[in-house]
């Protein structure tokens, strides 16, 4: 019989997961969502691990934080049942032994420009696997486990073992690079974990209305919104991410309408003003949102093509909570002038490549 921890967090999974990181758990159903279920990252992630990644996400990328302490729909409960559940994909965790770690950091930081850099990106540009620069993850992830995730890498996924391909000392000093990025102090907590809901739905409800040509009847170009927005025109701006994103940062006057709850879209009006939905996988959320509403008979919808990182990178105007905090966490290369072979942010409507977790 299976335990009902694990039935109540396969129902979780499946509102909340599986439309990023695909029904298997395997990943990739959006892109740079990594796989959940291989077998090298269950065995060594604890189930504290597991549930920091899914309470606190991962700031400045598509895994937002899903924890009610930060603004998101999941009880710790729900947490506990979705770890559960995610605990029968694979092996049981096997406890790490920590040992000291002996590297050189700048030789660390000169390896992973040769052996991951391609992969993992940049600190300004992220690329198609997991960003290694995010500090959220870092400070949940202990050196034993850094260490035995270059060793055995991340089978399925591309992500290779680097047991027989870098000398132990090469190791060490990639080990010591990561840790010396960990963040010296806590998270802030966020002052506000709710969305108001008596909020606008329109921008500018006075303006005429905004003009838009699609991409592919369905994509509109950041460019193009920031111009009607410029010209004070009328439309919905729809943010499919969990709340928890709206609150840290967001395109001014949106309104928060997340991909897994639907049941508020009738609140939009259905008068031909344009409903634009953005998220930052930056098409798989808000597509979802998009589809809900064509279904609803809303003649105007599309998908902001590049999504908020892009439109974030780009200087556009932003408010929230972390709107103004620090630099842009993502830059493209081009941009950055550093890192060619790291990869400017997706603008494509198909999932990425596999990469790795």
């Amino acid at each position: 019989m299976v335990p009902p921890a694990v039935v109540a967090g396969q129902k979780v999974y499946e509102r909340y997961c599986q439309l990023c990181h695909a029904k298997d758990g395997t990943g990739y159903a959006a892109d740079n969502a990594p796989s959940l279920v291989s077998q090298s990252f269950l065995e060594s992630a604890s189930d504290q691990f597991i549930a920091d990644g899914i309470r606190m996400g991962r700031p400045n990328t598509a895994m937002a934080a899903y924890g009610r302490e930060r603004g998101g729909p999941l009880t710790e409960p729900e947490i506990a049942e979705l770890v559960a559940f995610l605990r029968t994909k694979g092996p049981k965790y096997a406890p790490l032994p920590e040992v000291a770690v002996t590297g050189d950091p700048a030789r660390g930081a000169q390896s992973f420009e040769k052996n991951c850099q391609s992969c993992h990106g940049t600190a300004t540009a992220r690329g198609n696997a997991l960003h290694l620069h995010n500090p959220q993850l870092l400070a949940a992830a202990s050196p034993a486990f850094l260490r035995y995730a270059i060793l055995q890498g991340r089978a399925p996924t591309p992500m290779p073992a680097f047991r027989d391909k870098l000398g132990k000392p090469e190791v060490e000093d990639l080990v010591a690079w990561l840790v010396s990025m960990k963040p010296t102090e806590p998270t802030a907590p966020v002052r506000n974990t709710q969305v108001p809901d008596n909020l606008p739905i329109v921008i500018n409800p006075k303006g005429q209305q905004a003009k838009f040509t699609l991409r592919d009847q369905r994509f509109v170009a950041a460019d193009d919104v920031k111009k009607e927005l410029d010209k004070k025109r009328r439309l919905v701006l729809v943010d499919a991410r969990p709340p928890s994103d709206w609150i840290q940062f967001r395109i001014p006057g949106a309104v928060s309408l997340p991909y897994h709850d639907k049941s508020q879209l009738e609140r939009i009006p259905n008068d031909g003003t344009w409903v634009i939905a953005y998220c930052a996988c930056p098409h798989h959320a808000s597509g979802e949102v998009v589809d809900a509403l064509r279904k609803l008979g809303y003649p105007n919808t599309a998908v902001l093509d590049e999504g908020i990182l892009v439109w974030r990178d780009r200087g556009y105007p932003l408010e929230g909570e972390a709107a103004t905090k620090g630099p842009k966490p993502f830059a493209s290369s081009s941009a950055s002038g550093k890192s060619p072979s790291a990869p400017a942010p997706v603008r494509k409507s198909a999932p990425a490549t596999k990469a790795s977790p």
